[in-house]
Protein backbone atom coordinates (compact mmCIF):
# COMPACT_ATOMS: atom_id res chain seq x y z
CA UNK A 1 0.00 0.00 0.00
CA UNK A 2 1.26 3.46 -0.93
CA UNK A 3 -1.69 5.65 0.09
CA UNK A 4 -5.05 5.96 1.83
CA UNK A 5 -7.68 7.29 -0.55
CA UNK A 6 -10.61 9.33 0.83
CA UNK A 7 -13.62 10.12 -1.36
CA UNK A 8 -14.72 13.68 -0.55
CA UNK A 9 -18.46 13.99 -0.11
CA UNK A 10 -19.64 17.44 -1.20
CA UNK A 11 -22.74 19.24 -2.41
CA UNK A 12 -23.25 22.73 -3.83
CA UNK A 13 -19.57 23.50 -3.43
CA UNK A 14 -19.47 22.68 0.28
CA UNK A 15 -17.51 19.81 1.82
CA UNK A 16 -19.66 17.74 4.18
CA UNK A 17 -18.69 16.99 7.77
CA UNK A 18 -18.33 13.27 7.00
CA UNK A 19 -15.47 14.14 4.61
CA UNK A 20 -13.60 16.01 7.35
CA UNK A 21 -14.28 13.11 9.73
CA UNK A 22 -12.71 10.67 7.26
CA UNK A 23 -9.68 12.85 6.54
CA UNK A 24 -9.01 13.20 10.27
CA UNK A 25 -9.39 9.45 10.84
CA UNK A 26 -7.17 8.71 7.84
CA UNK A 27 -4.47 11.02 9.21
CA UNK A 28 -4.46 9.10 12.51
CA UNK A 29 -3.61 5.80 10.83
CA UNK A 30 -1.48 7.19 7.99
CA UNK A 31 1.32 8.12 10.40
CA UNK A 32 1.80 4.62 11.87
CA UNK A 33 1.51 3.09 8.40
CA UNK A 34 3.93 5.58 6.85
CA UNK A 35 1.68 6.45 3.91
CA UNK A 36 0.08 9.70 2.68
CA UNK A 37 -3.60 10.63 2.76
CA UNK A 38 -4.95 11.30 -0.72
CA UNK A 39 -8.37 12.90 -1.10
CA UNK A 40 -10.43 12.49 -4.27
CA UNK A 41 -12.89 15.16 -5.40
CA UNK A 42 -15.22 14.45 -8.33
CA UNK A 43 -17.40 16.92 -10.23
CA UNK A 44 -17.35 20.02 -12.40
CA UNK A 45 -16.25 22.20 -9.43
CA UNK A 46 -13.69 19.66 -8.22
CA UNK A 47 -10.85 22.18 -8.23
CA UNK A 48 -12.72 24.66 -6.04
CA UNK A 49 -13.82 22.00 -3.56
CA UNK A 50 -10.33 20.44 -3.51
CA UNK A 51 -8.87 23.69 -2.14
CA UNK A 52 -10.87 23.11 1.07
CA UNK A 53 -9.22 19.74 1.76
CA UNK A 54 -5.88 20.89 3.15
CA UNK A 55 -5.79 18.10 5.76
CA UNK A 56 -4.91 15.66 2.98
CA UNK A 57 -1.33 15.34 1.72
CA UNK A 58 -2.66 15.51 -1.83
CA UNK A 59 -6.02 16.09 -3.48
CA UNK A 60 -6.93 14.51 -6.80
CA UNK A 61 -9.43 16.64 -8.72
CA UNK A 62 -11.42 14.89 -11.43
CA UNK A 63 -13.34 17.64 -13.20
CA UNK A 64 -16.35 16.43 -15.16
CA UNK A 65 -19.95 17.63 -15.17
CA UNK A 66 -21.17 14.03 -15.36
CA UNK A 67 -19.62 13.40 -11.94
CA UNK A 68 -21.66 16.04 -10.09
CA UNK A 69 -24.18 13.41 -8.96
CA UNK A 70 -22.87 10.18 -10.53
CA UNK A 71 -24.21 6.65 -10.22
CA UNK A 72 -22.31 4.19 -8.04
CA UNK A 73 -21.21 2.34 -11.19
CA UNK A 74 -19.59 5.49 -12.58
CA UNK A 75 -18.01 6.50 -9.27
CA UNK A 76 -16.74 2.99 -8.69
CA UNK A 77 -15.02 2.89 -12.08
CA UNK A 78 -13.38 6.29 -11.49
CA UNK A 79 -12.20 5.39 -7.98
CA UNK A 80 -10.70 2.14 -9.22
CA UNK A 81 -8.56 4.14 -11.66
CA UNK A 82 -7.48 6.53 -8.89
CA UNK A 83 -6.59 3.60 -6.64
CA UNK A 84 -4.37 2.17 -9.34
CA UNK A 85 -2.81 5.59 -10.00
CA UNK A 86 -1.78 6.10 -6.35
CA UNK A 87 -1.51 2.41 -5.39
CA UNK A 88 -4.07 2.91 -2.64
CA UNK A 89 -5.14 -0.25 -0.82
CA UNK A 90 -7.46 1.49 1.64
CA UNK A 91 -10.39 3.59 0.43
CA UNK A 92 -12.68 5.48 2.77
CA UNK A 93 -16.16 6.56 1.73
CA UNK A 94 -18.92 8.24 3.75
CA UNK A 95 -22.14 6.56 4.75
CA UNK A 96 -24.24 9.27 3.11
CA UNK A 97 -26.98 9.35 0.49
CA UNK A 98 -24.42 10.43 -2.10
CA UNK A 99 -22.23 7.33 -1.63
CA UNK A 100 -24.63 4.71 -0.34
CA UNK A 101 -24.05 1.37 -2.08
CA UNK A 102 -20.68 2.44 -3.47
CA UNK A 103 -18.61 0.38 -1.04
CA UNK A 104 -20.00 -2.97 -2.15
CA UNK A 105 -19.62 -2.01 -5.80
CA UNK A 106 -16.00 -0.93 -5.36
CA UNK A 107 -15.20 -4.08 -3.40
CA UNK A 108 -16.56 -6.16 -6.27
CA UNK A 109 -14.48 -4.21 -8.79
CA UNK A 110 -11.22 -4.47 -6.82
CA UNK A 111 -11.56 -7.76 -4.98
CA UNK A 112 -10.86 -6.00 -1.68
CA UNK A 113 -12.90 -6.69 1.48
CA UNK A 114 -15.62 -4.23 2.43
CA UNK A 115 -16.34 -3.08 5.99
CA UNK A 116 -19.54 -1.11 6.49
CA UNK A 117 -20.75 1.04 9.42
CA UNK A 118 -17.26 2.00 10.59
CA UNK A 119 -17.31 3.67 14.03
CA UNK A 120 -13.60 3.42 14.85
CA UNK A 121 -10.25 3.05 13.10
CA UNK A 122 -6.80 2.34 14.54
CA UNK A 123 -3.48 0.60 13.97
CA UNK A 124 -2.29 -2.11 16.36
CA UNK A 125 0.90 -4.10 15.78
CA UNK A 126 1.08 -2.73 12.22
CA UNK A 127 -2.42 -4.04 11.48
CA UNK A 128 -5.39 -1.83 10.55
CA UNK A 129 -8.42 -2.55 12.76
CA UNK A 130 -11.87 -1.25 11.85
CA UNK A 131 -14.57 -1.10 14.51
CA UNK A 132 -17.89 -1.85 12.84
CA UNK A 133 -21.34 -1.62 14.39
CA UNK A 134 -23.86 -4.39 13.80
CA UNK A 135 -27.60 -4.64 14.44
CA UNK A 136 -28.09 -0.90 14.68
CA UNK A 137 -25.23 -0.46 17.14
CA UNK A 138 -26.17 -3.25 19.55
CA UNK A 139 -22.88 -5.04 18.75
CA UNK A 140 -19.44 -3.58 17.99
CA UNK A 141 -16.84 -5.78 16.35
CA UNK A 142 -13.20 -5.22 15.38
CA UNK A 143 -12.29 -6.28 11.85
CA UNK A 144 -8.65 -6.70 10.83
CA UNK A 145 -8.11 -5.76 7.18
CA UNK A 146 -6.22 -8.54 5.37
CA UNK A 147 -2.82 -7.18 4.31
CA UNK A 148 -4.09 -3.75 5.43
CA UNK A 149 -6.30 -3.39 2.40
CA UNK A 150 -10.03 -2.78 2.11
CA UNK A 151 -12.97 -0.49 1.44
CA UNK A 152 -14.27 1.28 4.56
CA UNK A 153 -17.66 3.01 4.80
CA UNK A 154 -17.69 5.44 7.72
CA UNK A 155 -20.88 6.16 9.65
CA UNK A 156 -21.49 9.92 10.05
CA UNK A 157 -20.68 11.24 13.51
CA UNK A 158 -18.06 8.58 14.27
CA UNK A 159 -15.01 10.90 14.32
CA UNK A 160 -14.40 14.56 15.23
CA UNK A 161 -14.70 16.59 12.01
CA UNK A 162 -12.36 19.29 13.33
CA UNK A 163 -9.43 16.84 13.13
CA UNK A 164 -9.88 16.80 9.36
CA UNK A 165 -10.08 20.55 8.91
CA UNK A 166 -6.96 22.51 8.09
CA UNK A 167 -6.00 26.03 7.15
CA UNK A 168 -3.14 24.72 5.06
CA UNK A 169 -3.24 25.04 1.29
CA UNK A 170 -4.06 21.76 -0.40
CA UNK A 171 -1.68 20.31 -2.98
CA UNK A 172 -4.02 19.67 -5.90
CA UNK A 173 -3.40 17.41 -8.86
CA UNK A 174 -5.92 17.55 -11.69
CA UNK A 175 -6.38 14.05 -13.03
CA UNK A 176 -7.86 12.91 -16.32
CA UNK A 177 -9.57 9.52 -16.16
CA UNK A 178 -12.03 7.61 -18.27
CA UNK A 179 -15.55 8.41 -17.08
CA UNK A 180 -17.90 5.67 -18.28
CA UNK A 181 -21.37 6.59 -19.43
CA UNK A 182 -24.41 5.45 -17.51
CA UNK A 183 -27.97 4.61 -18.49
CA UNK A 184 -29.08 6.45 -15.34
CA UNK A 185 -28.91 10.24 -15.59
CA UNK A 186 -29.34 12.77 -12.82
CA UNK A 187 -32.31 15.04 -13.45
CA UNK A 188 -32.49 17.58 -10.62
CA UNK A 189 -31.87 17.98 -6.92
CA UNK A 190 -34.85 18.85 -4.73
CA UNK A 191 -33.96 20.50 -1.43
CA UNK A 192 -35.99 19.07 1.46
CA UNK A 193 -38.11 21.50 3.40
CA UNK A 194 -36.38 22.78 6.52
CA UNK A 195 -38.48 22.82 9.66
CA UNK A 196 -38.91 25.80 11.94
CA UNK A 197 -35.50 24.95 13.47
CA UNK A 198 -32.58 23.11 11.90
CA UNK A 199 -31.40 21.02 14.86
CA UNK A 200 -28.29 19.90 12.97
CA UNK A 201 -26.93 23.47 13.20
CA UNK A 202 -27.57 24.00 16.93
CA UNK A 203 -24.76 24.23 19.50
CA UNK A 204 -27.13 23.37 22.36
CA UNK A 205 -29.97 20.86 22.24
CA UNK A 206 -32.46 20.09 25.00
CA UNK A 207 -33.76 16.71 23.90
CA UNK A 208 -36.80 15.06 25.46
CA UNK A 209 -37.94 11.47 25.55
CA UNK A 210 -40.87 9.47 26.85
CA UNK A 211 -39.93 10.52 30.38
CA UNK A 212 -41.34 14.00 29.73
CA UNK A 213 -44.73 12.25 30.20
CA UNK A 214 -46.97 14.74 28.38
CA UNK A 215 -46.94 17.30 25.59
CA UNK A 216 -47.64 20.09 28.08
CA UNK A 217 -44.41 19.32 29.95
CA UNK A 218 -42.33 20.08 26.86
CA UNK A 219 -42.81 23.72 27.84
CA UNK A 220 -40.27 23.13 30.65
CA UNK A 221 -37.72 21.92 28.09
CA UNK A 222 -38.47 24.88 25.82
CA UNK A 223 -37.94 27.28 28.71
CA UNK A 224 -34.56 25.70 29.44
CA UNK A 225 -33.60 25.84 25.77
CA UNK A 226 -34.54 29.53 25.60
CA UNK A 227 -32.39 30.36 28.63
CA UNK A 228 -29.42 28.41 27.25
CA UNK A 229 -29.80 29.73 23.72
CA UNK A 230 -30.52 26.34 22.19
CA UNK A 231 -33.41 24.37 20.71
CA UNK A 232 -35.68 21.51 21.73
CA UNK A 233 -35.36 18.14 20.03
CA UNK A 234 -36.70 14.69 20.84
CA UNK A 235 -36.45 10.94 20.55
CA UNK A 236 -38.66 8.93 18.22
CA UNK A 237 -41.45 8.12 20.74
CA UNK A 238 -42.05 11.83 21.31
CA UNK A 239 -42.23 12.50 17.56
CA UNK A 240 -44.49 9.46 16.97
CA UNK A 241 -46.89 10.86 19.59
CA UNK A 242 -47.01 14.13 17.64
CA UNK A 243 -45.60 16.21 20.51
CA UNK A 244 -42.79 17.53 18.29
CA UNK A 245 -42.49 17.72 14.47
CA UNK A 246 -40.42 15.20 12.54
CA UNK A 247 -37.76 17.87 11.87
CA UNK A 248 -36.90 17.76 15.60
CA UNK A 249 -36.23 14.00 15.73
CA UNK A 250 -32.75 12.82 16.72
CA UNK A 251 -31.66 9.29 15.83
CA UNK A 252 -31.13 6.77 13.10
CA UNK A 253 -34.53 7.50 11.53
CA UNK A 254 -34.19 11.23 12.23
CA UNK A 255 -31.34 13.74 12.28
CA UNK A 256 -27.68 13.28 13.12
CA UNK A 257 -26.66 16.11 15.44
CA UNK A 258 -23.30 17.23 16.85
CA UNK A 259 -23.99 20.00 19.35
CA UNK A 260 -21.51 21.28 21.91
CA UNK A 261 -24.05 20.39 24.62
CA UNK A 262 -26.72 17.67 24.43
CA UNK A 263 -29.18 17.42 27.32
CA UNK A 264 -30.96 14.05 27.21
CA UNK A 265 -34.08 14.39 29.36
CA UNK A 266 -36.10 11.25 29.99
CA UNK A 267 -34.39 9.44 27.11
CA UNK A 268 -33.44 5.80 27.69
CA UNK A 269 -30.70 5.89 25.08
CA UNK A 270 -31.53 3.15 22.58
CA UNK A 271 -28.75 2.44 20.04
CA UNK A 272 -30.82 4.06 17.30
CA UNK A 273 -30.99 7.31 19.26
CA UNK A 274 -27.34 7.24 20.28
CA UNK A 275 -26.39 6.85 16.63
CA UNK A 276 -27.93 10.24 15.98
CA UNK A 277 -26.33 12.11 18.90
CA UNK A 278 -23.04 10.24 19.26
CA UNK A 279 -21.05 13.17 17.90
CA UNK A 280 -22.12 15.52 20.72
CA UNK A 281 -19.19 17.11 22.55
CA UNK A 282 -20.83 17.02 26.00
CA UNK A 283 -23.79 14.86 27.01
CA UNK A 284 -25.78 15.34 30.22
CA UNK A 285 -28.45 12.72 30.90
CA UNK A 286 -31.45 12.84 33.24
CA UNK A 287 -33.27 9.54 33.78
CA UNK A 288 -34.82 7.93 36.86
CA UNK A 289 -33.59 4.51 35.72
CA UNK A 290 -29.92 4.16 36.82
CA UNK A 291 -29.49 1.32 34.32
CA UNK A 292 -30.65 3.36 31.31
CA UNK A 293 -28.21 2.86 28.37
CA UNK A 294 -27.88 6.64 27.97
CA UNK A 295 -25.65 6.72 31.06
CA UNK A 296 -23.10 4.52 29.25
CA UNK A 297 -22.22 7.39 26.92
CA UNK A 298 -23.18 10.45 29.00
CA UNK A 299 -20.43 12.63 30.46
CA UNK A 300 -22.64 13.60 33.40
CA UNK A 301 -25.92 12.21 34.63
CA UNK A 302 -28.54 12.22 37.37
CA UNK A 303 -31.43 9.97 38.35
CA UNK A 304 -33.55 12.88 39.59
CA UNK A 305 -37.09 13.12 38.25
CA UNK A 306 -36.79 15.57 35.39
CA UNK A 307 -40.17 17.12 36.27
CA UNK A 308 -38.71 18.03 39.67
CA UNK A 309 -35.38 19.12 38.20
CA UNK A 310 -36.51 21.27 35.26
CA UNK A 311 -38.61 23.90 37.09
CA UNK A 312 -35.88 24.35 39.72
CA UNK A 313 -33.15 24.49 37.09
CA UNK A 314 -35.08 26.99 34.98
CA UNK A 315 -35.64 29.25 37.99
CA UNK A 316 -31.97 29.08 38.97
CA UNK A 317 -30.74 29.86 35.46
CA UNK A 318 -33.25 32.68 34.97
CA UNK A 319 -32.21 34.19 38.27
CA UNK A 320 -28.53 34.02 37.39
CA UNK A 321 -29.21 35.56 33.98
CA UNK A 322 -31.23 38.41 35.53
CA UNK A 323 -28.44 39.13 38.04
CA UNK A 324 -25.89 39.78 35.31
Amino acid sequence: MSAILVLVDHLNGEVSDISFEMMGAARNIAGPLGVPVVAAVLGRDAGTVAAKCGAADMVLAVEAASLDVPTIETTGAVLKQLMELKQAAIVMIGGSNLAWGLGAKLAALTGLPYVNFCKGLRVENDAVLVTSQLYGGKILTDVALPQNGGIICVSPGSFPPDEGRSGCAAMIETVAVQVPSSQVQFSRFIEPEIGDVDITKQDILVSVGRGIQSEENIAFAQELADVLGGAVSGSRPVIDLGWLPLSRQVGKSGMTVKPKLYLALGISGAPEHQEGMGGSQLVIAVNTDPKAPVFDTADYGTTLDLLDLLPALNDALAGRKAAK
